[in-house]
């Protein structure tokens, strides 16, 4: 029985609840957070015949935290190992973007610019060579750039032990990326309910229904029921998870937070003298951050970051994204080893944003963080999606795929 208001919008004819539905359930699937990920999710199972998805966001709109606030890098695949689901989702994702691209089916801003990946000892040369053998098993493309050839290409950029060049990383819109499978979701008939919170999950179990317990934000609250619920509320997906699981079975949330800065030089200089493509140093241990980068907008503007801050805070609501100064200058030396030329007035605070982590600074350090995708035991129908940070969102329809597959094998 369905009670209370609910924030609906959809470019079709609004689908509202009524108490007199001859359905056992009023939904099929509820998906639990309207970020990319969350939101392509439910554009796929909302595509399977018989399916009717609700799409559950706190926010006024969709997209509007962790994928709002990233580099909007297309990712080819580099780091990963083959058998994760980071590697094997990102080349995925990317592959699906380019293909949709390519074939004129997907009106997304985006630009397959490349990268070069910068060594600068031997050390980070060793590196490279193991990145490179990597991608081979991976079946991504790669190429080794010399020193004297980067040099002669790009005079600014340092790459004093060579650099490995992946020509497809890309950049993308982010918003018109989440835009696409909002409008795929809306077409297909989905509903969407705004500026509503998840406060209770229960699990029926004389037919393996859920109940949950919304929230809206004029302090109405409603009830829903679905057979099955996706969880991909992003930085509160442990928070999400724990309502349901048992104490034993809680999940801890981690958070790290990435400040990004805008190049204003001190010395005018055009973006594209310094480098047309993405340019990153070798990574820290196990890919738990791929170190303050060199990336471009889609309007060819140099941007730097993100660096990596580890939040000493429990929940998400606690997260304070302002850009601060604090970090200029560490930022500053880290790009100083690529980018020599740079100084520190060029260097600007501008957004920072914050990763969904699964493992603690020190376990990062120590072992490689994959993506948690996976139906919780006995809950049957309840999939939980952890730490779904970088690739996500390049994996985001690679990993809408997998969570349909993993109801309609």
């Amino acid at each position: 029985m369905l009670n209370g208001n609910i924030v609906l919008r959809s470019l079709v004819p609004k689908r509202f609840f009524h108490a007199s539905s001859p359905s056992r359930v009023d939904f099929s699937h509820v998906v639990v957070g309207g970020g990319v990920v969350g939101t392509a999710i439910a554009s796929e199972l909302q595509a399977v015949d018989g399916n009717s998805v609700l799409l559950v966001e706190k926010n006024e709109d969709l997209g509007m935290e962790t994928t709002s606030r990233n580099s909007e890098v297309i990712h080819a695949g580099l780091y990963y190992p083959k058998d994760s689901l980071k590697g094997q989702l990102c080349i995925r994702g990317k592959n699906k973007i380019y293909d949709a691209w390519e074939k004129g089916l997907f009106q997304v801003q985006l630009k397959k610019c490349g990268k070069w990946v910068v060594a600068q000892n031997d050390s980070e040369a060793e590196y490279l060579d193991k990145l490179y053998k990597n991608c081979q098993d991976l079946d991504v493309p790669v190429s080794m750039v010399s020193p004297s050839l980067a040099k002669s290409k790009y005079p600014h950029i340092r790459a004093e032990a060579g650099a490995l060049e992946s020509p497809t990383t890309g950049i993308i819109s982010a918003h018109e990326l989440t835009t696409f499978y909002q409008s795929n979701l809306e077409l297909r008939e989905g509903t969407i309910a705004f500026n509503t919170k998840v406060n209770d999950i229960q699990f029926n179990k004389g037919d393996s229904s859920y109940t949950l317990q919304l929230l809206n934000e004029d302090g109405s609250d409603m009830e829903v029921t679905a057979n099955n619920v996706v969880n991909s509320a992003g930085l509160y997906a442990p928070k999400i998870a724990n309502l349901i699981l048992p104490v034993e079975r809680h999940y801890k949330s981690f958070f790290a937070k990435g400040s990004y800065f805008s190049f204003q030089p001190e010395t005018p200089i055009s973006s594209s003298k310094i480098t047309d493509k993405l340019i990153y140093p070798c990574p820290n241990p196990n890919a738990s951050s791929l170190g303050t980068h060199l990336t471009l907008d889609l309007g060819g503007q140099i941007k730097f970051g993100p660096d990596l801050e580890w939040l000493d805070i429990e929940d998400a609501s606690q997260i304070d994204y302002s850009a601060s100064s604090k970090n200029q200058v560490a930022a500053y030396e880290a790009v100083k080893t690529y980018f020599p030329g740079i100084t520190l007035g060029a260097l600007q605070p501008s957004y920072s944003g914050v990763r969904p982590k699964i493992l603690s600074a020190d376990d990062n350090k120590k072992r490689f963080a994959d993506f948690v995708i996976k139906e919780e035991d006995h809950f049957p129908g309840f999939v939980n999606l952890l730490g779904m940070e970088s690739p996500g969102l390049t994996a985001s329809w690679a990993i809408a795929d997998y969570v349909r597959d993993i109801y309609h094998k």
